[in-house]
């Protein structure tokens, strides 16, 4: 059987600002490299080994997923369609600005925040249908034992709740953020 371990990827200087990321390239603050430093070592501490590390393009994954596996001597396989949810126009705004810039669609976004999509980006049923193809090819890459994938936010939660709606093989989440 096969499991599927999700990794959250440590945070950046975006996150610490309260800024939108979408699929801009922005790398691990120290904050963050300190997350992918224990989380790595947590995963090391696993009972069962990691088979294969994959992670999406984006900056800070790839930067997360080279610490995790320099630990687990594994090395990352990059996947392009698990890059970070495309947030369009609001890339790289503070979630403040487009609040007061945009209250009634801010308001949507935070309550149904499937019927919502940012001016061009994607909506969460777009990166759920992206998603569905790469896990639909992973899983028939892995047949059993456990595979690693390190995703930013929001996108591992979109994975996640893909995987859990639709029964997908286990799923295992670690935060490089929370530690858990």
């Amino acid at each position: 059987m096969l499991t599927i371990l999700l990794i959250r990827s440590g945070i950046t200087e975006f996150d610490s600002q309260g800024r939108i990321q979408g699929t801009l390239d922005v790398p691990l603050c120290e904050e963050g490299r300190r997350q992918a430093e224990s989380t790595a070592t947590d995963l090391a501490a696993r009972p069962t080994p990691i088979d294969a590390l994959y992670a999406g393009p984006c900056l800070s994954a790839q930067q997360t997923a080279e610490v995790v596996g320099e630990k687990l001597d594994l090395k990352p396989k990059t996947l392009k369609k698990l890059h970070n949810l495309d947030q369009g126009l609001w890339q790289g705004l503070l979630f403040a600005e487009v609040k007061s810039k945009q209250p009634r669609v801010y308001r949507q976004w935070q309550d149904r925040p499937d019927t919502v999509c940012p001016p061009e980006g994607e909506t969460l049923h777009q990166a759920g249908d992206r998603l569905k193809v790469a896990l639909a090819k992973l899983t028939k890459k892995h047949k059993s034992g456990t595979i690693a994938l390190v995703l930013s936010q929001p996108l591992a939660s979109v994975l996640r709740s893909i995987m859990l709606r639709d029964g997908q093989p286990p799923c295992l989440c670690h935060s490089a953020t929370t530690g858990k």
